[in-house]
């Protein structure tokens, strides 16, 4: 059983996912997606979810600075519920300030170009996400 980390964005969710142990993440994929729709992603997030006997749904949670839940929170927590209701898993929310940043910069010092950076950020993110969450596991 695996875990699998999302950094869900506005038109994008990156996927990342765990090894058997939990002790890595991967990226594995970005979906594109319509957030009004929250089903709009779940032909390619299914198969993800079912290959990987995933137990666990890591959703990326952007707080403020501040640590108060804005807009994007928001719906990041709805999508989390939907996600648990849909596939009868377990969802965690986590707090993801930063993540992008973080991944951003790694993708810069790797000299990677921005264009290349634009396809590879969210999944990036997402592996971010995840790791963090389960570094605190150990």
């Amino acid at each position: 059983m695996k875990t699998i980390g999302l950094d869900v964005g506005q038109k994008t969710i990156g996927v990342a996912v765990s090894d058997a142990f939990g002790w890595t993440a991967q990226g594995v994929t970005t979906i594109k997606w319509e957030e009004q729709d929250f089903t709009s992603a779940d032909s390619q997030l299914k198969p993800i979810i079912d290959e990987h006997e995933v137990n666990k749904i890591v959703v990326g949670l952007p707080k403020n600075m501040n640590g108060t839940i804005g807009e994007r929170g928001e719906k990041s927590k709805q999508y989390a519920d939907y996600l648990h209701h849909t596939y009868g898993v377990e969802t965690v929310l986590w707090d993801e300030r930063l993540t992008t940043m973080a991944a951003e910069r790694i993708l810069i010092e790797a000299d990677m170009s921005r264009k290349k950076r634009k396809k590879v950020i969210d999944k990036m993110a997402a592996a971010i996400i995840l790791q963090s969450y389960l570094d605190t596991k150990k």
